[in-house]
């Protein structure tokens, strides 16, 4: 689609061309010079009037917010329009920069990191959803929502950079839609596999006209406060899941005791051997490039080695027994069942049931994907392309579709393997001496919402003195990772997946989740609070009274707790709704609480590159008003 969109395109390039200096300014070029409350006007002129315009120029029309009408925001399909023909210049550049001999090292490396990264964590999330749904979904499945993510959206979106995959949200929301009808209306895995597929299908509609509305423009109000309390939020799950995962080795027999401590012994030392090796990533260690590959593949070497640790031949390690992975046969469905669900094969209620299901999913997605996809694209990172989320939005609810009809958990925005991305495509430098003292002297300035954390997991880009050059921003790296992950539905590989112990998916759902915590600001702000101000040397920060800053952290943990809390109940679904009421909270509320300087210091719109901003409505705060 987006191929045949961009040779449209391209057609309409050359028309253009050809009859702009004929025919003067096209139709587009002018209608952000229009007054405001005449623009809605131009695009819905007259055929008549509109017959003897020329084509489109490539030049991409974006009235300022300020200036915008309603029936502006809404003209349809103008998002996606303009996001392929912002990105479609950089279409052959974003195939061919991974080959370039200089960046080339840094995209095998990414593939690897985030073949494992973006794997391990989506099969953790299967063995959770495997026990909780009476085996609806296994390896298999959450294998192929992996693969067909990675491959759409590394051929298709318009920002590759943006990792989609199976998340521990998609994994709350499947195991808790299960439990309510599985213990209320008596479903089995089949008919609950066909309630999923038409809350797929409501959820793909709601995304397509979500995106071809452009309500994604409305991602340019999420700010810090919002999407550092869902990354901790995130975190904390991960978390807690992981936990989950090893109670399980206590208590079924064969498995006992000795069992379950051998599993928590994996898990703890599988984190911790992750841990200290990310942290070479970020010392001084080491020559500089290779304690950066040594933090980069620290993940992977975890991975392998605690595998390989499990299955050692020893006569005292082979008298306790441990879970592995279960697998099943190669590219087929867990279940007795062929791929295409027949989700027909429902009463006409149920389906009618779904549609509230799939606008809760929608909430989800149009939150997780969208901040996934801002947080790949970070003020840190010095991102070049542009992005495009109205386009991404509607390819998301085309695999959500896909999802729904294979039975497989629907992919979505990942957090924090997105970051992640950008953060494996990184190119880095190591500030000498001075230039390295004056770059800290200039992080003294920063405010609170850009406080920099120290080493965390997965993330190694926080050390003082190395900074980030430029990012690889390509799609053959993201593509790869995609066939790969298809590639364990081999066979060879499956059987090799399946002598993983499960006491490594609960290490890498606690390694994951602490990543978030670790380096949460919300973690950060909270322990400075308890710091004897009397006792540091020179204040770090910029000087706020500290009931301020105490009641800013307050109102996150007050959302975190009412997210956390309602997931612990069958009223589980429901909580996009409150991460979602964040929003309208920090635009009208926060306001009158916190004076402008204030905000200014503690916040800031998690995007915020104008080539981020180009997708959602040009620049914030008074560049806007320009």
């Amino acid at each position: 689609m987006f191929c045949a969109a961009s040779v449209r395109v391209g057609v309409a390039a050359m028309q253009d061309r050809a009859s702009h200096a004929a025919d003067g300014p096209s139709l587009w070029q002018g209608v952000g010079n229009i007054q405001p409350k005449y623009a809605w006007m131009r695009p819905f002129r007259s055929r008549a009037a509109v017959r003897h315009d020329p084509a489109p120029s490539l030049d991409v029309p974006n009235v300022p917010w300020h200036e915008r009408t309603w029936l502006y925001e809404l003209m349809p399909f103008r998002g996606m329009y303009a996001d392929i023909r912002r990105r479609l210049p950089y279409l052959w550049s974003d195939w061919t920069d991974a080959f370039r001999l200089a960046n080339l090292p840094t995209a095998l490396t990414s593939t690897v990191r985030l073949f494992f990264i973006n794997l391990m964590p989506a099969i953790a999330y299967v063995l959770d959803m495997n026990d909780r749904t009476d085996g609806s979904y296994g390896v298999n499945e959450v294998i192929l929502a992996s693969a067909l993510a990675a491959i759409v959206f590394s051929v298709f979106s318009v920002q590759p950079l943006t990792f989609v995959g199976v998340t521990g949200l998609t994994n709350l929301m499947n195991y808790t839609i299960y439990d309510i009808f599985h213990k209320h209306y008596g479903f089995d895995q089949i008919k609950y596999l066909r309630l999923q597929g038409w809350t797929m299908i409501w959820a793909a509609g709601f995304h397509i006209v979500a995106a071809v509305f452009n309500l994604c423009d409305f991602t340019r109000f999420i700010t810090d406060m919002t999407s550092e309390t869902f990354g901790l939020y995130v975190g904390v799950v991960y978390v807690q899941k992981g936990i989950e995962l090893l109670t399980r080795e206590f208590a079924p027999l064969p498995l006992n005791n000795a069992t379950g401590w051998f599993a928590v012994s994996i898990a703890v030392l599988f984190c911790v051997t992750v841990y200290f090796l990310t942290l070479v990533g970020s010392s001084t260690y080491l020559p500089f490039q290779l304690r950066r590959l040594v933090g980069a593949l620290a993940f992977v070497a975890g991975c392998i080695f605690w595998t390989g640790f499990s299955n050692i031949p020893g006569h005292t390690m082979n008298e306790v027994p441990i879970a592995r992975l279960p697998i099943t046969k190669s590219f087929f469905p867990t279940l007795d069942r062929g791929w295409a669900v027949d989700f027909w094969h429902i009463e006409v209620r149920w389906v009618f049931v779904a549609a509230p299901l799939g606008l809760l999913v929608t909430l989800l997605f149009y939150f997780d994907h969208n901040v996934s996809s801002v947080m790949a694209q970070a003020r840190k990172f010095p991102i070049r392309k542009p992005a495009g989320f109205h386009w991404d939005f509607f390819l998301l609810g085309i695999t959500t579709l896909v999802s729904g009809i294979l039975g497989l958990p629907a992919p979505n925005g990942l957090v924090p393997q997105a970051p992640d991305h950008t953060d494996s495509l990184s190119v880095f430098r190591q500030l000498p001496g001075r230039e390295s003292d004056a770059h800290l002297d200039e992080k003294e300035a920063e405010p609170l919402h850009q406080a920099p954390a120290g080493a965390s997991i997965l993330h190694i880009t926080h050390f003082p003195r190395v900074v980030i050059e430029r990012v690889v921003e390509q799609r053959a790296s993201h593509l790869a990772v995609g066939l790969l992950t298809l590639g364990a539905m081999s066979r060879p590989i499956l059987v090799a997946l399946g002598t993983m112990p499960r006491a490594v998916f609960a290490g890498v759902f606690i390694l994951v989740g602490w990543a978030s915590i670790e380096s949460s600001p919300i973690v950060v702000r909270t322990m400075s609070l308890l710091q004897d101000r009397n006792a540091l040397a020179v204040p770090q920060r910029p000087t706020l009274p500290r009931h301020k800053i105490a009641l800013y952290v307050a109102v996150q943990w007050v959302f975190f707790g009412m997210t956390i809390a309602i997931s612990q109940t069958i009223a589980g679904i429901g909580f996009p709704v409150i991460i979602i009421c964040m929003i309208p909270c920090r635009v009208y509320l926060i306001p009158r609480w916190f004076r402008p300087e204030e905000l200014e210091a503690l916040d800031s719109p998690t995007a915020d590159a104008p080539e981020v901003l180009s997708s959602i409505g040009g620049e914030h705060g008074p560049q806007a008003k320009a």
